[in-house]
């Protein structure tokens, strides 16, 4: 993986997160030496949540992002580990403001209830975080039209969004879609 983050480091010109396996101080030292901008943890977040606090201090809160993968069941929007195919006892908004008072300098959400539909984000649940934080939230998960990422920059009061195959097969146009916020009265970097 190093020699991959060092080679993309070197072919981009812009930021770039590394996630998957972090697990300790030396795997993000080893990754920000190799080029890497950004880490993001989940699994080992939930399993230690002090490594988030460790992070911080180590390396800064503004390299710091903890994904939070999310699946509405049993009536409470519950924190899922192992690319959200594993349930915990964490309930997301209170996880969410843990994991802010320990230092993350970002939220990755990625509603695993949305992921992949194209039906739109999941605006309540990123409402309730990016309310209840005071970090920046990337909404993730749902994406489908450039009306669904005005709804998540407005009604779910994220900071960014994140989708890729509407992306990956150009079904939308990245500068179509910063043309069509910008339009929207939304600040948005070209």
């Amino acid at each position: 993986l190093l020699h991959l983050v060092d080679r993309v480091a070197h072919a981009i010109n812009i930021p770039f997160t590394v996630g998957g396996g972090i697990g300790s101080v030396a795997d993000v030292s080893d990754l920000l030496q190799a080029g890497a901008d950004k880490i993001s943890v989940n699994s080992s977040a939930v399993r230690n949540p002090e490594l988030v606090a460790g992070l911080s201090q180590e390396f800064g809160s503004q390299c710091i992002v903890v994904a939070i993968d999310t699946r509405y069941t049993y009536g409470q929007h519950r924190v899922h580990t192992h690319g959200g195919r594993k349930a915990t006892e964490l309930e997301t908004v209170a996880w969410a403001q843990r994991v802010n008072e320990l230092g993350a300098g970002e939220i990755l959400l990625t509603s695993m209830d949305a992921d992949g539909t194209k039906n739109g984000f999941a605006l309540e649940i990123t409402s309730r975080i990016s309310q209840s934080v005071s970090i920046p939230v990337i909404a993730s998960g749902g994406a489908g039209t450039m009306e669904h990422f005005y709804d998540v920059f407005t009604t779910g009061h994220a900071d960014a969004a994140l989708a890729a195959s509407i992306f990956h097969f150009k079904e939308i146009a990245i500068p179509d879609l910063k043309s069509y916020l910008l339009k929207k009265n939304l600040p948005v970097r070209f």
